[in-house]
Order: C-alpha cells, then sequence, then structure tokens
C-alpha cells in the first residue's frame, strides 16, 4: 500500500527542486484548480466567465481528483491557486516544506464528506468491529482520510485491522457500485459520495460524526509567493467569490444551472450537494472562529493529530499559514 507517509516523505524530497524551478507568475493569465462534482456559488461566475471581466485576465480552471495533487500542482507552477483545498492535503504539503498559505474559506460541510459501508454486510456503528480485515477504499492524504483515521480510532479499529487502498473518490464510487466488488467501505465526498450511498450507509454522520471528526472545511490556499506578487489580483477573484457567495445566499435558484453544467452534474445532483454546504460570509470568515484565530487552530490541531498518527511532522507556528489580508482587501473593494 502507498501510504500517506511514504507520499509525505516523496513530496518533501520533490518540493524545493519544484519551487526553485516554478517558472515566474504571469499577470495577464490565471489558472484556478477545483473539483468536479463540487458545486459552488463560484461556479456561477466560473461558467459565465465573471471571473475573466473583473480580474481582466484569462482564467483557465483545471479540475482535479484530490487536493494532494492541487499541492503538486502549486509546487510546479501550474497552478496559482487552488479552490476549495482540503485542510489534510494542505497540513501534508506544508510538513513537507511547502510554502503555502490559506487566504479564505472556501466551504464548511460536515455532512458532505465521510465513509460508506456496502449495504449487505449490515454494519453500524453497533458491530463495527466486523470491518476488521476487509477491503477499505480511501484518498490518503485528504480530509476524507483524517475522517476516516478519526471514525476507525473512535472504534478502536486499527489501520493494521484493515486493507487500506489509496483511489480517488469518483473511482472508488464506480468500484463500490458494482455488485461483484470486494470493497466493504469507501470514503469520499460530493457527487462520489452520493454514488457510494446508493449502495451504502455511513457508519455515523452529521451532529454524532463532527463530535468525532471535528468541522471539515475547505480552503483557498496559494503559493505564498504568487499571493505577494499578485495582491491585488488575488484580492479581486477574492472578491468575486464572496460576491458570488452572497448572490447565492439571497436567491439560489437562477444560479443553479450555471453551477451544474460547471461542476459538471446534473439539477437533481447539485441541489442535493450543495444544499449541504455552508459559504461563510466575508464578515464572517474574518471572525475569530475562522480567519481570525479559529482556523489556526484547527490547522495546529490537525496537525498535531497527524504527528500522533505517524503521517507528517508538524510546524511549531500555524499563524503565518493564513493571511486574511488579501480577504480584507476584497472586503473593500
Amino acid at each position: 500500500m502507498k501510504t500517506l507517509k511514504t507520499m509525505v516523505a516523496a513530496l518533501a524530497a520533490s518540493t524545493a527542486m519544484l519551487v526553485a524551478t516554478a517558472p515566474a507568475q504571469a499577470l495577464d493569465e490565471l489558472t484556478v484548480a477545483y473539483f468536479l462534482e463540487w458545486p459552488t456559488p463560484n461556479q456561477f461566475a466560473q461558467a459565465n466567465k465573471i471571473y475573466e471581466k473583473e480580474l481582466g485576465v484569462k482564467v483557465n480552471w483545471v479540475s482535479f481528483d484530490a487536493g494532494t495533487a492541487m499541492s503538486a500542482a502549486m509546487a510546479s507552477g501550474d497552478v496559482h491557486i487552488s479552490f476549495s483545498q482540503g485542510v489534510t492535503p494542505f497540513l501534508v504539503a506544508t510538513a513537507a516544506g511547502q510554502d503555502l498559505q490559506v487566504v479564505d474559506v472556501a466551504v464548511s460541510y460536515s455532512d458532505n464528506d465521510n465513509c460508506v459501508v456496502r449495504s449487505e454486510l449490515e454494519i453500524t456503528k453497533d458491530n463495527v468491529a466486523d470491518l476488521k480485515g476487509k477491503k477499505v477504499a480511501v484518498p490518503l492524504g485528504t480530509a476524507a482520510h483524517s475522517g476516516f483515521l478519526a471514525q476507525m480510532k473512535h472504534f478502536g479499529i486499527a489501520e493494521a485491522d484493515l486493507t487500506i487502498v489509496d483511489m480517488a473518490p469518483s473511482d472508488s464510487a464506480a468500484a463500490f457500485s458494482q455488485p461483484n466488488t470486494d470493497l466493504a467501505m469507501a470514503c469520499g465526498w460530493g457527487g462520489a459520495l452520493r454514488t457510494m450511498k446508493q449502495h451504502g450507509n455511513p457508519i455515523i454522520e452529521g451532529a454524532e460524526k463532527e463530535a468525532v471528526v471535528g468541522k471539515v472545511f475547505d480552503v483557498t490556499s496559494i503559493p505564498t509567493s504568487f499571493g505577494e506578487e499578485n495582491p491585488e489580483l488575488l484580492a479581486k477573484f477574492l472578491k468575486v467569490t464572496a460576491d458570488m457567495n452572497a448572490k447565492y445566499a439571497k436567491d439560489a435558484a437562477p444560479m443553479m444551472e450555471s453551477i451544474a453544467k460547471a461542476a459538471g452534474m446534473d439539477a437533481e445532483g447539485t441541489k442535493a450537494v450543495i444544499g449541504t454546504f455552508v459559504f461563510p460570509s466575508v464578515e464572517e470568515q474574518l471572525s475569530a472562529k475562522w480567519m481570525g484565530g479559529g482556523v489556526q487552530e484547527f490547522l495546529a490541531a490537525g496537525a498535531k493529530s497527524l504527528e500522533e498518527g505517524g503521517k507528517i511532522k508538524a510546524l511549531g507556528d500555524y499563524n503565518a499559514l493564513v493571511n486574511a489580508s488579501y480577504l480584507e482587501a476584497a472586503s473593500k473593494l
């Protein structure tokens, strides 16, 4: 099995070289990483080229299967902004030496990231031990991975008790839907999680899951150098994103068709997934709950947990990895 520890070591070995050879940031074109089947209000602006109009540059949107790949793309200079990157891949990358910053809270989604057990196994929270010896699909180095580890620890199941395979949610959802699959459980998010639930059930969810796993949210992350070199462009990007969130909160209906198109989903699926999301306003993000201290504390706690599990070596301080200045500038535009 390709372990997270191995992935961290590989990333650490390559990060310095990638950063050293990365090309200078271009101001006439912007490349943004995002997820398909992960509908968010800013995709209305993506589909209708509002970002281009407001930023004055061409914006290339590149889809990824996991936040770990986003980190690699930022390290190589291929991506300038990662929208909705999970906290865990952010922590893995920064622990490996990658110079990244959180500049925005993209979405909070405790109910849209989970693990699902095949229905025919009839495994619930009362008999989770029956999972021992079975195969589980987990996208390593992601928020879903952290959630999986927290749940297994809660139920007293060691990683060694399971056969863990590293699979992107879209791939595991496809495998999970096959009648003859050897997967007992699969973990993921968004549209893939919705597909998984058609063939199984989460062990815990809702408030019970959040009590075990903690809150789950994604961030907008950047290479630190990109923000330093392009502060106005970044502030404008965050402004458009915030405007779309506010527009969605006021009247979502006119936006749904465009969001679904950009997310690569049908209307029903888009409504089902986005309905479980929360998009904090700029004012909320700049408060102590989020960018004013909460995110920093969450990063530190998450890194400590990963370190205790032997996955990474945590940094001494996470305050410098959260930069609210660009969002503050956006709030004044």
